[in-house]
């Protein structure tokens, strides 16, 4: 411990009183823990942040290291009567020795062995057109996928005796750093950044994966758009998402569809909404008038007197439900075509035919 300037490690004064050692202790030891910091030199400042508030929370250690210039060993701490093991304080007790951290840190406990996790679940879009999202349709996409190494089957090595033990951890996954905390010696157990919990090492990496295991491969994968499917509603592909963890599976894939506007039909959850142009003569007298539907040609009774603007309903013409299959139904906004360039011959014989009435009529307003 000589040669060594703890007042300036902890940035106090000399004169610094217990509380002020300990406050700056907390923010240091906060600041440099390696759970935390993952700076290269972060250990290391830790550790000599440790030693320094180790010496100067002692009260003897602190008196001989300010005659001496370094602390007595086996101090211990003696300032606790009738507890000088306290230096050897064991934390088996406690399920996790970040428990002691998360008391003045704020935090949780410190990572444990990082088993396998799944990997991200990815979002695409897929645009369809309103034929498509009535009826159903098959197509093909081609999309990245992680699967398995063909040459090292996983392993990520060359050949299995590439396989050791980390050297590191000693094949337990996590590493152990033992530093004094204000409640006395505890140990702090984080995952090995070496093998990155899974307590082997690989000698001679597999050339095809580089030691993944994994590697990325596009792939045609069919997509079945069901049938009444609607914008915002999608569908899952398990495992063809991101990449898993420390062998965990791959994350799924969501397909989010989009339907596309249609020139004639506008949608409304399952039903179908259109115009009809219809002639004067069949609005006066009715009639049984052939339309475009999404299902081919069908017959649409025209009633007599139908006002432009009258909607009528062609019940289940509409789109069927994603989930029940029942069909919404086609509505039908009729629009009246009122005859441009008449004649002097059909203008005279309109207007005997509906005399005097017709002198008034708008529509003959509209057209003159």
């Amino acid at each position: 411990m000589a040669n060594k300037d703890y007042y300036q490690t902890l940035g106090i004064s000399k004169n610094a009183s217990d509380d002020e050692i300990k406050k700056a202790y907390r923010t240091l030891a906060k600041k440099y823990h390696p759970d935390i910091n993952h700076d290269k030199d972060a250990p290391e400042r830790f550790k000599e942040v440790q030693e320094a508030y180790d010496c100067l929370s002692d009260p003897t250690k602190r008196a001989n290291y300010d005659k001496y210039g370094t602390a007595e060993p086996g101090a211990g701490f003696n300032g606790f009567s009738g507890f000088s093991g306290f230096d050897g304080f064991s934390t088996d007790s406690f399920t996790d020795l970040g428990d002691i951290f998360a008391s003045f840190f704020g935090g949780g406990r410190s990572s444990a062995k990082q088993g396998p996790m799944k990997g991200q679940d990815i979002q695409k879009r897929m645009s369809v057109s309103l034929k498509d999202s009535i009826f159903g349709k098959q197509t093909k996409i081609n999309i990245p996928v992680y699967e398995t190494c063909p040459k090292c089957n996983g392993s990520g090595a060359q050949s299995q005796s590439d396989i050791v033990t980390c050297p590191k951890c000693n094949g337990r996954g996590t590493i152990i750093m033992e530093t004094q905390t204000i409640f006395g010696r505890s140990q702090t157990r984080s995952t090995c950044p070496e093998c990155r919990g899974t307590g082997k090492s690989i000698k001679n990496k597999c050339t095809n994966c580089h030691g993944d295991g994994r590697v990325r491969l596009d792939k045609e994968v069919t997509v079945d758009i069901p049938v009444g499917i609607d914008t915002g509603q999608q569908i899952r592909f398990s495992g063809y998402g991101g990449k898993g963890i420390n062998g965990g599976p791959n994350g799924d894939l969501y397909i989010q569809f989009i339907v596309k506007e249609d020139p004639r039909y506008e949608r409304n959850k399952d039903d179908l909404y259109c115009e009809e142009r219809i002639s004067f003569l069949e609005a006066a007298l009715g009639a049984q008038k052939e339309i475009d539907t999404p299902y081919g040609k069908e017959k649409l009774s025209i009633p007599e007197a139908t006002q432009t603007g009258t909607v009528l309903k062609m019940k289940g013409k509409g789109v069927p439900n994603v989930r029940s299959k029942i069909k919404g139904d086609l509505y039908i906004k009729l629009i009246l075509e009122t005859p441009r360039n008449l004649t002097t011959e059909q203008k005279n014989l309109l207007r005997k035919m509906f005399g005097e009435e017709a002198q008034s009529s708008s529509f003959f307003k509209w057209k003159k």
